[in-house]
């Protein structure tokens, strides 16, 4: 897993009625982009350090296009 400042981080419910959370990083602390990373969560603005696990996925921020 590899992300940049201002990807988000897509964490899945672990069980039935748990909603899906995203967070933005908003800084990488290892290495080459790998975890852990701190992030922002969108839904209450909580801050955490994670590193995160099979049940995430990181939807990396869109480039503007040249043109």
């Amino acid at each position: 897993m590899e992300a940049t400042v201002g990807d988000k981080l897509l964490v899945h419910g672990r069980f039935v009625g748990q909603h899906d959370r995203t967070a933005e990083i908003v800084e990488v602390l290892g290495d080459h982009g790998h975890p852990p990373y701190r992030v922002r969560f969108d839904d209450d603005g909580h801050e955490a350090v994670m590193a995160p696990g099979p049940d995430s996925v990181v939807r990396h921020k869109e480039e503007p296009k040249a043109g």
